[in-house]
């Protein structure tokens, strides 16, 4: 009995979603949500345009509120639009831009390289797309085309952190399987991952934590208060001056600093004996001489 309710709410919400798509399918729309509370039963729907989904003045959702509430049965349900910020990045909205354009006649090649770049231009780490089917036009055989860029995982569990989707396009030669795997900018793998900034990480949000419940007080030594008011004071920190001292000097330099030294030790340079008498005050003749 709890399996057949689980299956009938999947089967529920797989006909929505269809419905929903069908409705909206101008407006981008690639998946919705559905949050059930006590008052309201809020669905979320994504889309890339919402624009097209609210319409003028909001008749569209009001209209598409109405027909969900009696088609399906759903008590007082509030529809909320989110904008898809990065559609370029979503898998389900690349794939059902490829299918839009096959069916319109295009060709595979460009949509498929055009869009490629598009997905790595916006930052993805890697993307992998296979389309397979009539690709090589009327009366051709049927071919499987892999294009990939960048990083791309494929087996084990990491696997739920790559964006995947899948769709089917009609075009007038024949079906054409489309395939897209995207791995997003801020995917962190464990492979990938540095382990001295994970221990260092983890140990600073610990210490964080104890300091903020007040089981640990900030401990700051004086070598650091001292370097801090060197700095502020503007003067060399030890490092600074043992950096210095070790740069190589020139001849002149050592000179001045001997001449400096010379003359704060009070040691100064010969007069000439010529100097010495300009020098010395004369005697003032007496008046008898």
């Amino acid at each position: 009995m709890i399996e057949r309710f689980f299956i009938e709410q999947s089967m529920k919400k797989i006909e929505l979603h269809n419905y929903v798509k069908s409705q909206l399918e101008a407006a981008g729309f690639t998946h919705l949500e559905i949050v059930k509370t006590p008052l309201v039963t809020r669905i979320v729907l994504h889309v890339v345009r919402p624009g097209l989904a609210i319409g003028k003045g909001g008749t569209t959702i009001n209209q598409l509120t109405e027909e969900i509430g009696k088609k399906f049965g759903i008590e007082n349900p509030q529809i909320e639009i989110q904008e898809i910020k990065h559609p370029e990045l979503d898998a389900k909205a690349n794939v059902d831009k490829i299918v839009s354009l096959l069916e319109r006649g295009y060709s595979w090649r460009s949509i498929a390289f055009r869009g490629m770049q598009d997905i790595m231009n916006a930052g993805a780490q890697g993307a992998e797309l296979v389309l397979s089917g009539k690709l090589a036009g009327k009366g051709g055989r049927k071919r499987r085309v892999r294009i990939a860029q960048g990083y791309m995982k494929k087996v084990g569990n990491q696997v739920n952190l790559v964006d995947f989707a899948k769709a089917t396009a009609y075009p007038k030669p024949g079906a054409i399987g489309i395939k897209l795997r995207i791995i997003h900018p801020g995917v962190e793998f464990p492979d990938k991952a540095d382990i001295k900034k994970l221990i260092a990480k983890q140990a600073g949000a610990a210490e964080a934590l104890l300091v903020s419940e007040g089981k640990r007080e900030i401990v700051v030594t004086p070598e650091e208060i001292e370097a801090v008011a060197k700095e502020i004071a503007g003067e060399k920190t030890a490092e600074e001056a043992s950096v210095e001292s070790a740069k190589p000097v020139s001849k002149t330099s050592k000179k001045r600093t001997a001449k400096k030294a010379k003359e704060k030790a009070g040691v100064e340079k010969k007069i000439p004996e010529k100097e010495k008498d300009a020098k010395k005050p004369k005697k003032e003749k007496k008046a008898g001489e």
